[in-house]
């Protein structure tokens, strides 16, 4: 755990993620992601220079059928605050629209919820479980479905909520979260698109690649953090080569 924690705290310092008095609510999914970000960030707050409290909040896409108990007994120990809020998300979702691409009609609601209840608890910011590997693949995804050069960013204020988005993992790789949530309350997935989605195939088409070119993936993190190490065309470039 203390790796992660010093990457929270090198992301936090480099992106100006924290601030004195932040109250900033956790999503916690139940997955490795969100329960090491939760417990990093519980941790962090007690050593920061920079004072901050922490709220846990999930989202039961099962309104209310879902058991949440071992993540609230986490955060008893950890000392912070634990909301739930029931939503019919899965019912919406698969069964009312049927969506073909269901991944981001739930990632809308549920973000949505999340906002919501962080606003109405008096937070001003909300911190989500977004890796350096999701950095990456959501760049992959972008280029290959999209056909545009794009990726989340560590801060994001949101004007329409006032709320500020932050991403203190967006420096940690997913195998040293896998090893830190082997002692986490880790919840398996019940959603049916789990496994199946663009993203997975992503997942996939790089760890393909990563066989004949092992060191692939750090050279596209290194390639997405570092604000100098790109080369791209531009209109002034097409102008002047007509």
């Amino acid at each position: 755990m203390k790796r992660v924690l010093s990457l929270i705290r090198r992301a936090c310092d480099e992106y100006s993620l924290i601030d004195d008095g932040d109250k900033i609510a956790i999503g916690v999914s139940g997955g490795k992601d969100s329960l090491a970000l939760l417990k990093g960030m519980a941790m962090f707050s007690r050593f920061s220079p920079k004072k901050f409290t922490v709220v846990g909040i999930s989202i039961d896409m099962f309104d209310g059928k879902s058991d949440f108990s071992k993540i609230k007994e986490l955060c008893n120990d950890l000392g912070c605050e634990y909301h739930v809020v029931n939503s019919q998300i899965f019912d919406i979702v698969f069964n009312e629209r049927k969506e073909s691409n269901p991944c981001s009609l739930c990632s809308k609601l549920r973000r949505g919820m999340l906002n919501t209840k962080a606003l109405e608890l008096g937070c001003n910011k909300l911190a989500l479980g977004h890796t350096a590997d999701d950095l990456i693949h959501t760049f992959l995804l972008s280029m290959f479905y999209e056909g545009r050069l794009n990726t989340f960013q560590p801060k994001t204020y949101l004007d329409r909520t006032k709320m500020t988005v932050i991403r203190p993992l967006i420096l940690t790789d997913e195998k040293l979260i896998s090893t830190v949530a082997k002692s986490l309350p880790v919840s398996k997935s019940n959603c049916p698109a789990d496994k199946h989605t663009k993203r997975e195939l992503v997942k996939d088409i790089l760890k393909n690649i990563q066989k004949d070119i092992p060191i692939a993936k750090d050279r596209l993190f290194t390639a997405l953090i570092h604000p100098e190490r790109y080369n791209l065309l531009d209109k002034e470039f097409n102008k002047d080569n007509k």
